[in-house]
């Protein structure tokens, strides 16, 4: 056997336990290499993908690796195990930091040889550090900062602050979604959260591309996660933010979507104030115009003018169904002919990754990617994408 005796491993990950709740972010690769010694590992790297999710940079400094074009990615985008070795023999395990189903980055073990009890030790680290790495994140500027690549617009580092995980999810469905651009986003936005019985999501598109936008997708978020959390329906829902922008921002207003998804038995509900209309994808085809329904005004003043009451779609969906949520600035993207991307482009992007197995979050990933390299990552308006996946159990 590698390393201490099993039981003796046992301890001091508990022991690192107890003490990294009480370790500065600044502090924690310090922390992480010295019980990686007494594990019978070398070291361990922690590296954090930034927002584009294009770089993995180390936590205590050095060379970035690409998300594309490096072992580390690998595991990233799998995500999964893999192990390479150095010049010299080390060995090195790179493991993915997921918390629940949303990815953070990865760690690198470096070690003199592997085996069961430390590849088991290194899995139960990895998960240690994700779920640390996601608690101090909301107050560290440290672990912030180690996720991004340059300067932020205010508009953008207000609605950034509001925005929940990427990717959420359980053994029912998944939402996971994609936004950019990064660093300077205007008035577009989503949100998604579990219930024991419901995934909520919402994707939001604010009027503009400046401080009033974001402040308009701000309110407009606050109201639907205030209505949610005191057990509002969809309409009492989208009437609050109505009601809130048409007092407060009166000149401003926000498309959107909000759905509710019944877990248990697939049924989709959804209110479309004045947003491109949802896509379903089933069996790898776009089923055309399945989710489109009539219009209705934005999100805002225009609503509270209109006088009528939102109306509730309905659909019943089948298990491996995709939802997908996107904002404007997806289908009015350029490619290199200068010809807009289009719903072609874009659903079946979206198709040829899940069919060729990749995970929903990385096949955004690779969706907005292509949509950026096609534009010389210059986009003329904010592009959002939002996944939803009921996948009940068998």
């Amino acid at each position: 056997m590698t390393g201490p005796e099993a039981g003796h491993g046992e301890r001091l990950l508990q022991e690192f336990l107890a003490n990294v709740h009480t370790t500065a972010p600044t502090k924690l690769s310090s922390l992480v290499d010295s019980y990686a010694a007494k594990l019978g590992l070398r070291r361990v790297v922690i590296y954090l993908v930034d927002l584009q999710q294009r770089r993995l940079t180390p936590l205590s400094g050095g060379e970035q690796l690409l998300v594309d074009r490096s072992p580390g990615g690998w595991a990233y985008r799998a995500p999964g195990l893999r192990v390479t070795a150095t010049a010299d023999g080390t060995l090195i395990a790179w493991l993915p930091l997921v918390d629940g189903v949303e990815r953070l980055g990865v760690i690198a073990v470096h070690m003199d040889s592997l085996d069961s009890t430390l590849l088991d030790r290194c899995r139960t680290l990895a998960s240690i550090l994700a779920m640390v790495i996601t608690s101090k994140r909301a107050f560290s500027d440290r672990l912030v900062q180690r996720a991004r690549t340059g300067a932020m617009t205010l508009s953008a580092e207000m609605v950034r602050a509001l925005l929940p995980p990427r990717t959420i999810g359980n053994e029912w469905a998944v939402s996971t979604a994609v936004l950019e651009p990064a660093y300077e986003l205007g008035g577009d936005a989503f949100d998604h959260a579990l219930t024991e019985s419901t995934l909520h999501a919402v994707i939001l598109d604010a009027m503009g591309h400046n401080l009033a936008s974001g402040l308009t997708t701000a309110i407009a978020m606050a109201g639907f996660r205030s209505s949610r959390r005191n057990d509002g329906g969809l309409p009492e829902s989208v009437r609050i933010v109505d009601e809130v922008l048409a007092e407060w921002l009166p000149d401003q207003f926000c498309t959107g979507i909000a759905i509710q998804l019944d877990l248990a038995n697939g049924l989709l509900n959804w209110v479309n104030c004045g947003h491109p209309p949802p896509l379903l994808i089933r069996d790898q085809q776009v089923l055309d115009y399945a989710l489109e329904r009539p219009g209705e005004p934005p999100m805002g003043m225009p609503a509270t003018l209109a006088g009528t009451p939102r109306k509730v779609h309905q659909m019943a969906l089948e298990p491996g169904d995709r939802v997908l949520l996107y904002t404007d600035g997806v289908t009015e993207a350029r490619v290199a002919d200068g010809a807009e991307f289009g719903l072609t482009g874009f659903t079946g992007s979206i198709i040829r990754a899940t069919a060729a197995g990749e995970l929903a979050s990385e096949a955004l990933r690779q969706l907005m990617h292509s949509i950026l390299e096609r534009q010389d990552d210059v986009l003329r308006d904010d592009a959002t994408i939002l996944l939803i996946e009921w996948r009940p159990p068998a």
